[in-house]
């Protein structure tokens, strides 16, 4: 227990350090959102990679989705690797980076209402993540509950109390600067502890190929005519794997607080490194998370069910119990580490989003003049602290009062921000005659779909077809829907201003060493 104490008061001492060291680069909001466009190539690939795996990977889906499709579930950490990661950054890296900057967007939903000239889809864009990045924000909490009970026997609430505190000190203190650098520090955690914990997990069942001995002679009630279906390649269902692979991987290039690592990119040989460490942090953690999680079923015996059916978030921590102290420790920091990470990057994605795409626009049309620095300042630091607030109280009602919508909620957020937001977001970047019509269809579409599938199961009808009562499968269709219409849409609506859309496209035309769609040309600029 002291062992365990002393490594949490280190890392909480560390972090609420590191907010206050970085409130100098914080005294603006260009500052306090983008770390003034300064961040260097290791600070922005772990945030990037902090921010896609939170606990809610380690311990909720790991355990899901390696309970139904064993050792193939390692495919998701692999896909979240290649397309959430490393083509990510090739397709998307650059082009946000020039893009944005030209047109002085500091969120998603500024860059819509720049891009297109709409003050309207800047309000709608935010409406909608303001909705879904407070469910999504709830979740995160979900995997701590077990594992900390277990390991201190201290009441959740507490768990979720100071995890908030913590990190709204550090937030508000140093913004985008100090989580992008405590969420390095947080990454190099998360890449020691996951695999100490493989190893030791793998050990404790006799090595590798004795656990996947095993694990072959378990049957699949999904599957019954394939023999060792948890140890195949593909696993017993390999069409609900896919739709795991694409919606935890492609997804993640419509989500807002992604899609913002990029903003704040340094120079053009930072996109190049920082690719390389991105896709090495997906492989090892992600993959690392769910090929752990694909050893699930070996521990049926000791798991807690609900029925015949079993509590999913139980399952990894199950396999911890009987760990060594020192591992047990390491894994509390890692999924405090996983947690406080995203944590960070959704609320400030979430009160800077609401400031200066919401809030100051509508004060501005009000008023007739804009919101002063101090106030915008004053205002996304309060926000910080309504969304933690907000969302802890959510998680807390939902543990208590054993409300599962909300755990639910995760999987429809993640589908109607990647539905509403994934497919007009890269045609953009591309694509000079994408329409503002073609944008709202795309918003109506990802948001209508994923609303249809909640109100269909907590309703207990069907939506469309029993395949997409997953939320899983439904996000997919919703960002398929908004990769057809935005194309189909923007060819049969009325034409944008090419003269404006050139001028904004200038900027992938300048010349330096090499073209500017490779490389940004900064110290060429500097000369």
């Amino acid at each position: 227990m002291l062992l365990k104490i002393l490594f949490l008061v280190l890392f909480f001492a560390v972090m609420i350090g590191v907010g206050f060291y970085c409130r100098r680069q914080a005294t603006n909001v260009h500052g306090f959102v983008l770390g003034g466009r300064s961040v260097g190539p290791w600070l922005t690939a772990f945030a990037y990679g902090t921010s896609y795996f939170s606990a809610v990977i380690f311990i909720g889906y790991a355990g899901q989705f390696g309970w139904r499709f064993g050792l193939s579930t390692t495919w998701v950490g692999i896909g979240n690797a290649v397309i959430g990661s490393l083509l990510a950054w090739v397709i998307l890296g650059r082009r946000t980076r020039l893009l944005t900057q030209k047109l002085d967007s500091k969120t998603m939903p500024d860059f819509f209402g720049n891009r297109f000239g709409s003050n309207a889809l800047r309000i709608a864009a935010s409406v909608i993540v303001f909705i879904f990045l407070i469910p999504y924000t709830a979740s995160l909490y979900n995997g701590l509950s077990r594992l900390f009970e277990s390991a201190f026997s201290i009441d959740y609430i507490w768990c979720v109390i100071i995890m908030s505190v913590l990190t709204g000190i550090y937030v508000i203190a140093g913004g985008y600067m100090a989580t992008a650098i405590n969420d390095f520090i947080q990454g190099l955690i998360m890449l020691v502890g996951i695999v100490l914990v493989i190893g030791a997990v793998l050990k404790d069942n006799g090595g590798f190929m004795e656990a996947q001995r095993v694990l072959s002679q378990i049957p699949a009630a999904s599957n019954e005519g394939l023999s060792g279906a948890f140890t195949s390649f593909f696993g017993p269902e390999p069409l609900a794997l896919l739709g795991v692979v694409l919606l935890t991987s492609l997804g993640t290039w419509g989500l807002p607080q992604m899609v913002g690592k990029f903003y704040a990119i340094k120079s053009e040989g930072d996109i190049s490194k920082g690719t390389l460490i991105s896709t090495i942090f997906a492989i090892i953690v992600a993959g690392g998370c769910y090929f752990l999680g694909g050893f699930g079923r070996l521990y049926a015996d000791v798991i807690e069910y609900n029925g015949s059916t079993p509590i999913y978030d139980s399952i990894v921590p199950k396999m911890l119990e009987n760990l060594p102290n020192i591992v047990v420790a390491i894994v509390i920091v890692l999924v405090l580490s996983a947690s406080m990470s995203t944590l960070s990057s959704l609320v400030l994605t979430s009160s800077s989003t609401l400031t200066l795409d919401l809030i100051a626009p509508v004060r501005e049309k009000r008023q007739g003049k804009k919101m002063e620095q101090k106030s915008e300042m004053l205002l996304i630091r309060v926000l910080i602290v309504f969304f933690i607030a907000v969302s802890a109280a959510l998680a807390i009602v939902q543990v208590k009062s054993s409300v599962t919508f909300i755990a639910q909620l995760m999987g429809i957020s993640w589908g109607a921000l990647a539905g509403a937001f994934l497919a007009p977001f890269l045609y953009s970047l591309y694509w000079k005659k994408v329409t503002k019509a073609s944008v709202w269809v795309s918003f109506i579409c990802g948001v209508g779909i994923m609303a249809a599938d909640m109100f269909c199961n907590f309703t207990g009808r069907v939506f469309i077809s029993p395949f997409f009562a997953s939320p899983i499968n439904a996000g997919v269709l919703a960002m398929v829907c908004g990769l057809i219409v935005v194309p189909i849409v923007s060819l049969i609506t009325p034409k944008p201003d090419q003269a404006k859309v050139g001028e904004m496209f200038s900027c992938y035309d300048r010349t330096v060493v090499v073209h500017a769609t490779t490389a940004l040309g900064e110290d060429v600029d500097n000369k």
